[in-house]
């Protein structure tokens, strides 16, 4: 195959892409597959301010206090829940139907049952309505697919992690929402009402914005469609089309088609190793950062403020918080392409395990500065390390399984955030300070077992662990 040129009549799907370069094209499937994230974050994060403002507002009658404290945590972590068995189901789906239907499936139950949210008047609803968010919270590792398979290798890293910027942005979103909606306008309704407008931006914006994968595309056999999406997103970025990809031209993936994938490929020996080991990082930083945004906010939160109105919050230090994770971002934006996605992800929950530690144990000997410089680093160091983990994953796993591969490791991540709510709730701070450094240091010790993608084109990592060679060596190895 000579891909060489642009006068070539086949290419690669990997010469393709990397053909269109990154532009406008991608900035739009970022911002659709930003907000879901946004809403995600936000989603998870409102539930924080929600469980202490139920707790005061609604009449538990006679319930022991530790028996509602146990109910409410059950509220958090059935949405995790609802997670780990919509990943379960949506994740696969991206593989069989392909992308672009589950991003829209995925927007319209956030946002459907996000609204639904402010109008629950009984504890069992909203427990349902919670467990609804969190299935469609499952299928948003299919957006950031779509986005990972639309990337040119040179750059994939670096513009992966800008949609972490719009994770930051919804947490940091959610305390100034909060201040506005149960602060000022003393309405817990309004405040959930309004953290569900992001995904209705997503599920609009994914409408004009978005096309089906073309990797998919090629897998299923529709090449000339794939054809069609890849020039589009020339014309939208600015390419002269008729040179890239003239009249004569083929895309071609160097592999078999057509072929299903499910949770049992990932347990086949090619996969087996990396499958656990991913299982471990992801169930790992699933408690390491919910734990670190729950633990936080109990931190620097009263259920009752002393003058008998119920909660109060410090709100400045829980924004403080909320905006290091902009820090971890743009830390890890900088160095994973030059240092790699492992050592960023063993240092990041090393340094967020400590932090973490200190934080907690030591409490009560923190002034409100200190508190809020721990809490900061800790928020900083989680961040980075999850948002690597998110881009090495998409790498890992090759486009015929990837939506299969990302959803399972989302799945298990879910159990994490399952148990989590319940060691934040119930317990100490000695003892969640405890549970968080032991959680991130086995995670660390995890993800430096992990294959190295940094400068790999994606699959070429697969065929390297599996030794195998790529029947276009000359030019690179191929993406399917």
């Amino acid at each position: 195959i000579d891909g060489t040129s642009p006068q070539s009549t086949t290419i690669t799907i990997d010469m393709a892409v990397d053909r269109i370069g990154t532009g406008r094209f991608q900035h739009q499937i970022l911002f659709a597959a930003g907000t879901c994230f946004m809403a995600d974050s936000m989603e998870i994060m409102l539930l924080s301010f929600l469980t202490i403002v139920l707790k005061a507002e609604w009449d538990w009658g006679d319930e022991d206090e530790n028996y509602v404290d146990t109910k409410l945590a059950g509220l958090t972590s059935l949405m995790f829940a609802g997670a780990l068995v919509g990943t379960s189901i949506l994740g696969p789906l991206g593989d069989r139907v392909g992308r672009r239907p589950i991003l829209f499936c995925a927007a319209f139950i956030i946002s459907f049952f996000g609204l639904a949210t402010a109008f629950c008047t009984k504890f069992s609803s909203l427990l349902f309505v919670r467990f609804m968010v969190g299935f469609g919270i499952g299928g948003l590792t299919v957006p950031f697919d779509i986005l990972a398979e639309f990337l040119p290798t040179e750059n994939r890293g670096r513009y992966l992690l800008l949609i972490e910027y719009f994770w930051t942005l919804g947490s940091m979103l959610v305390p100034i929402i909060a201040y506005y909606s149960i602060e000022i306008a003393d309405s817990w309704r309004l405040f959930v009402a309004i953290c569900a407008i992001p995904c209705i931006g997503s599920f609009i914006a994914g409408m004009y914005f978005v096309p089906e994968s073309p990797r998919w595309l090629i897998l299923k056999g529709k090449h000339q469609e794939a054809l069609e999406i890849l020039r589009h997103a020339a014309i939208t970025n600015g390419k002269d089309v008729l040179t890239l990809f003239p009249e004569n031209c083929e895309i071609c993936c160097g592999e078999v088609t057509g072929q299903e994938s499910n949770v049992k490929d990932l347990f086949q020996p090619k996969w087996r190793k990396i499958t656990l080991l991913l299982f471990a990082v992801w169930c790992g930083f699933s408690i390491c950062y919910y734990g670190a945004i729950m633990a936080t906010t109990k931190v620097f939160g009263e259920e009752d403020g002393g003058n008998g109105e119920g909660p109060t919050f410090d709100y400045v230090a829980i924004f403080i918080a909320s905006s290091a994770e902009i820090v971890g971002t743009a830390i890890v934006i900088a160095l994973v392409d030059r240092v790699g996605r492992v050592p960023i992800q063993a240092a990041s929950y090393c340094c967020g395990g400590i932090s973490m530690f200190l934080l907690c144990v030591f409490l009560d000997k923190w002034g409100r500065a200190e508190s809020i410089g721990l809490a900061f680093v800790a928020r900083v160091c989680e961040m980075a390390g999850s948002c690597v983990t998110w881009v090495s994953t998409a790498e890992i796993f090759s486009t015929d399984i990837r939506s299969t591969g990302h959803a399972a490791t989302n799945a298990v991540s879910r159990l994490g955030g399952f148990m989590i709510p319940y060691v934040v709730t119930g317990s100490s701070f000695k003892t969640i300070g405890i549970v968080m450094l032991i959680a991130n240091l086995v995670t660390a010790f995890c993800a430096s077992l992990l294959p190295e993608t940094k400068g790999k084109q994606l699959d070429q990592t697969t065929r390297q662990e599996s030794g195998s060679s790529s029947p276009v060596a000359s030019e690179g190895t191929e993406l399917i």
